[in-house]
This record gives C-alpha cells, sequence and structure tokens, in this order.
C-alpha cells in the first residue's frame, strides 16, 4: 500500500462537492484537510501568490494567468462550477434606458478586471452585441490575483470605501457585473431575455461557460500521480452523487474530461488574451499535458 496523504484543500460547498466534503466519499489513501472558507475566491491570491493549499478550486482565468507566470499547480479536467453569465450585467432602470448593445463609451463596475465572470461578460458583449469593450471604462474593486498582472488603462479604481452596488444605484456607473444577484429596486438585468440569451448561446459555443476548476500543486503531481488519479476518482464520485441531479449535456455546467470542455477553454482562452488579460494563447492540450499524462484515458 502507497503511503497516505492529508491533502490542505480550498473547496466551497456546492451539491456536486458535498459527498466528498461530508466523507461519505473517500478513500485511505488521500485525506482532506478542507480550509474553513465558505467563498473559495477569498483564497485564491494566497493559492497562486504563496502556493497555500496542496488542491484547490481556482477560476480559470486565475489560472491562465498563473500558468503564464509558471506558478506550480497543474489542472484537472473537471469543472467544480460552472454557469450561464447573462444574467450576471445590471443597470439602473431609474436612470437612462440602457442596451447592452449601447455599452461601448459607458462606466461599467466589476469586482476586478480578471475576474472570470468579467472575462465571459466582456466576451460575449463584444462577440454578440457589437460593444467595443477597449471603448468602455472598467470600473474596478480589487487587483488580480496574481501579483504580476496590472490592469490596463481602460481601467480605473473606484474609490476607497464605494460599493458597487451603491454605485449603480447612485448613478455613478451605467451598468455593473454583480454576478448571482436577484433583481431589486430600480436594479435589473441589463439583458431582459437572460435565460433564453444564455441558453442559446451554450448551444453555439459547445456549453455552458466553465468557472472554477481543480488545481493540484505540482510537486505532488510530480512525486504521487496515485494521488492525483484518486483525487480525481474522488471527484468524480461526488459529482455523481450531487443532489438535485446535475443537468447533463449541453447545458451541463459542471462536465468532466478533456473534450466535454474543450471549446469553453479555447473560447475562454481567446477572450482572455483579446481581452489583455494574458498574452500567450494556450492550447487545450497545453492546459492538460500533465493531466494526460498521469490520468491517460481517463482524462477525456
Amino acid at each position: 500500500m502507497a503511503e497516505p496523504i492529508t491533502l490542505f484543500t480550498l473547496l466551497a460547498t456546492f451539491p456536486n462537492t458535498k459527498a466528498l466534503k461530508t466523507g461519505a466519499v473517500s478513500s485511505p489513501l488521500v485525506n482532506f484537510n478542507f480550509a474553513d472558507v465558505k467563498v473559495s475566491n477569498t483564497q485564491f491570491k494566497p493559492l497562486v501568490r504563496e502556493q497555500k493549499y496542496d488542491l484547490g478550486e481556482l477560476a480559470i482565468v486565475t489560472y491562465l494567468q498563473a500558468k503564464q507566470y509558471e506558478t506550480p499547480y497543474m489542472l484537472l479536467p473537471l469543472v467544480v462550477v460552472g454557469r450561464n453569465q447573462h444574467h450576471t450585467i445590471f443597470h439602473n432602470v431609474e436612470k437612462k434606458p440602457l442596451k447592452p448593445s449601447e455599452l461601448t463609451g459607458k462606466r461599467v463596475g466589476v469586482r476586478a478586471y480578471t475576474q472570470t465572470t468579467g472575462c465571459w461578460v466582456r466576451g460575449f458583449l463584444a462577440d454578440d452585441y457589437g460593444v467595443e469593450i477597449d471603448k468602455v471604462r472598467w470600473v474596478t474593486f480589487e487587483d488580480a490575483h496574481v501579483a504580476q498582472y496590472h490592469d490596463p488603462d481602460i481601467v480605473e479604481r473606484a474609490p476607497e470605501g464605494k460599493v458597487i452596488k451603491q454605485m449603480l444605484i447612485d448613478g455613478e456607473l451605467d451598468a455593473a457585473i454583480l454576478g448571482d444577484v436577484k433583481e431589486e429596486g430600480p436594479i435589473r438585468h441589463l439583458i431582459p431575455d437572460h435565460e433564453s440569451a444564455g441558453r442559446a448561446w451554450a448551444l453555439k459555443h459547445g456549453g455552458v461557460p466553465v468557472n472554477h476548476f481543480m488545481v493540484v500543486k505540482g510537486e505532488i503531481a510530480k512525486s504521487r500521480p496515485d494521488v492525483v488519479r484518486e483525487v480525481f476518482r474522488l471527484l468524480k464520485e461526488s459529482r455523481a452523487a450531487a443532489e438535485p441531479a446535475i443537468e447533463s449535456g449541453t447545458f451541463n455546467p459542471l462536465r468532466i474530461g478533456i473534450e466535454a470542455n474543450r471549446k469553453s477553454l479555447e473560447t475562454i482562452v481567446d477572450y482572455a488574451q483579446r481581452q489583455k488579460l494574458i498574452t500567450r494563447r494556450f492550447s487545450v492540450d497545453d492546459l492538460f499535458a500533465d493531466a494526460t499524462r498521469i490520468l491517460g484515458a481517463a482524462a477525456n
């Protein structure tokens, strides 16, 4: 028997991760010391800057930037968070009427310019609504998770103490990427038919946009490929145990395997490069070279 290992792990509790986090899915080879964190994105910065975690969920744009600067983590072909993104951008209906196609020249708030949700939204605004994203003023509230990255000139930092939603209410922003929030007061979805728009986008682009994948520290991948294989197996079993059942096919937000995620990854790499988030255009096979070597046919 190989020596058991305990992995310091960053992973939020979702239906697809619950079985693993509760121990309903377990292994004699791998134990997990889960960080006491409710929202994982608060720990993406120490993950990529300090290599704090042995195993963790990580937003794909943060991973692409970290890989460009040779941060030593290996990407697993398994999505732990994915969703349509058309519902995440909002405007204030009490101000001047606004359509998605009218954002060129406007001020749009986003938590960070490097946020994966923001990258997806800017991508479809440019491609599907004709927005010139380089002529939008992007107002941010946080810096990048990856220390080496610096925002482009089209980005400005909101004044200290400002809150993105209140700035939208006060008319200091024309629109804002707020994520999974409900319409409230004058704050309404910028894309009224966002559900049908999101499903149409997924059909055209090969699936629901991917967001968080799992990464494992490179030194563990090199020294313990058996642990990588076991972690991948456990994550797949945990997803299979999810309740309610996860939608399958094109609209499955939690796809497993390289081929199932290839088109989405090609799209986000393209968006990230066009938006000056990365300078190197990674191929999907580049991203999963180590995973393919360790997981073999299971990676596909």
